[in-house]
């Protein structure tokens, strides 16, 4: 496990050709609930409600304005010209490896966004927040992510683990992936 002792300079926005993943303010609520009150958002997550309403993602922007930034960074992933699009975050569980996360909402699909702003986080997490190893898992059920994950350089662990997923109300095997910096 990697905690760093200090807060770096960390940078709060991270800008690629076609993106630009930022904190979230609470004026994103109503975007975030547009895109993520899909059942196909929300079922290939662990943590996300279905329904999912204003309420939750109230309560989401919340919790990411309040995150000790040395261990966890959650970024609302917007286009301009359609504002937000997704979000992708990195969280540390107690006694466990920094974990990537992120959804992109269903109009947005095939469009690449995805593969570019994890690409872009995790050069930004190896070069400005200093980490040198992150996880990321996949519903054995989900392709695409799974496609995300290998173009952004994850590799396969071989591990397979039980995740509850909260919409799905159900376990759900997760195929575990590493990066290394």
């Amino acid at each position: 496990m990697c905690v760093i002792d200090h807060a770096p300079d960390i940078r709060d926005e991270i800008a690629t050709e076609r993106l630009n993943l930022r904190r979230a303010r609470t004026s994103d609520a109503a975007a975030i609930v547009r895109l993520a009150s899909d059942f196909a958002i929300c079922s290939m997550s662990t943590r996300m409600p279905f329904p999912y309403g204003l309420g939750d993602a109230e309560a989401f922007v919340r919790l990411v304005s309040a995150q000790k930034r040395e261990r966890e960074n959650t970024f609302v992933i917007d286009n301009g010209d359609d504002g937000v699009v997704g979000v992708l975050g990195f969280h540390q569980p107690p006694d466990a490896p920094l974990e990537m996360g992120y959804w992109i909402g269903r109009p947005y699909w095939g469009r690449g966004y995805a593969t570019e702003a994890a690409r872009a986080a995790l050069g930004w997490a190896g070069n400005d927040w200093r980490r040198k190893m992150v996880v990321a898992g996949h519903f054995a059920d989900n392709a695409a992510s799974a496609n995300v994950l290998v173009k952004s350089g994850f590799l396969y662990t071989g591990e397979v683990q039980k995740r509850h997923s909260r919409a799905r109300r159900k376990v759900v095997a997760t195929r575990m992936m590493v990066w290394l910096a």
